[in-house]
């Protein structure tokens, strides 16, 4: 059985020409560029919380970094190095061969290179460090919305949620719909150029990764607002829509999490902006709402009248 080392050494040592010192010594040295301000992430994935046990290792590769560049998208940053930890029950050569090409697929994909890590024994999970940098003073950030701001979101919600579900046999779906919404669920796609392009658009964002109501959530405490959502102008995903006002199938589009798009707010005066950026990059915009100055949130159906929403998104502690 090859040594840690060893395992670091075959599956996750690659060049790393930006870093000033890369893998293989007690930490890396990595030089900023000139001006720039520095942005760092982390998240982490555990077996059977944030991914299935037969997740296919490869798409499991992809997601654990992916997850983390959606935070650079949502604050409209660019990642340049990633750290990676990783806690294996077994050293499976094969499932760690197709862990590291879809993490270094996902890394040459968004320009990013591993500069160090660490590999222990336990119950499997993998946590990402990712560094990288924004320009001073201009990241989207969650505690900069206004009031009068629209809230719009990127693409479509529900399918990584309604792919779930069926993987647990709650659903059943036909094969193309069960098709996309699997690879919603497995090979999420961070909207980082959209995040960049936003910075001098938006006042604030965060990508939706714990389900909208709640992501939108944080935006409103950081900010110390309020807002008014239309059910009715949620954009759902084709494969959800046919459940549209089954309970379910809403607490996919409003709290089902692992979306990763990007949830943001704007003046008004932007509509139009945004609305040829959404064309320019082939990305549906919705606006979905707009910001109050009172606190709270809430979600109004097609005349008006008040939902009352029970599940607002995923809590790791709830």
């Amino acid at each position: 059985m090859p040594s840690e080392f060893g395992l670091i050494a075959r599956f996750f040592t690659r060049p790393s020409p930006s870093a000033t010192l890369g893998i293989g010594d007690d930490a890396a040295l990595l030089k900023m560029s000139a001006g720039m301000e520095l942005v760092v992430s982390a998240d982490t994935l555990v077996a059977g919380t944030h991914f299935l046990h037969q997740t296919d290792p490869r798409k499991l590769g992809w997601k654990t970094l992916a997850v983390n560049v959606s935070d650079f998208a949502a604050m409209g940053a660019r990642p340049r190095w990633a750290v990676l930890a990783i806690t294996l029950p077994q050293a499976d050569e094969d499932w760690l061969a197709a862990f590291a090409d879809g993490f270094f697929e996902c890394a040459a994909q968004y320009g990013i290179e591993l500069v160090g890590g660490d590999t222990t024994r336990g119950p499997l999970a993998m946590s990402v460090t990712l560094l990288g940098e924004v320009p001073p003073r201009q990241a989207l950030r969650r505690d900069a919305a206004r009031p009068g701001d629209e809230v719009w979101v990127s693409g479509s919600l529900g399918a990584a949620a309604l792919g779930l579900a069926a993987l647990q046999g709650k659903v059943k779906l036909d094969a193309n719909s069960f098709a996309l919404c699997l690879h919603a669920l497995e090979t999420p796609q961070p909207r980082l150029v959209l995040g960049s392009r936003l910075r001098k658009l938006a006042h604030a964002a965060i990508d939706v990764s714990d389900g909208l109501l709640a992501d939108l959530g944080h935006i409103l405490e950081r900010s110390n607002a309020g807002a008014v959502l239309h059910f009715d102008a949620l954009p759902i995903h084709p494969a959800l829509s046919p459940w549209r006002t089954e309970s379910w199938a809403q607490a996919c589009l409003l709290a089902g999490g692992d979306d990763y798009e990007l949830c943001f707010t704007a003046s008004p005066r932007r509509r139009t902006e945004i609305a040829d950026l959404a064309a320019e990059l082939g990305i549906p915009l919705t606006p979905i709402g707009h910001i109050t100055a009172t606190p709270g949130l809430r979600l109004l159906d097609a005349h008006g009248h008040l939902l009352d929403v029970a599940c607002t998104g995923y809590d790791h502690f709830a």
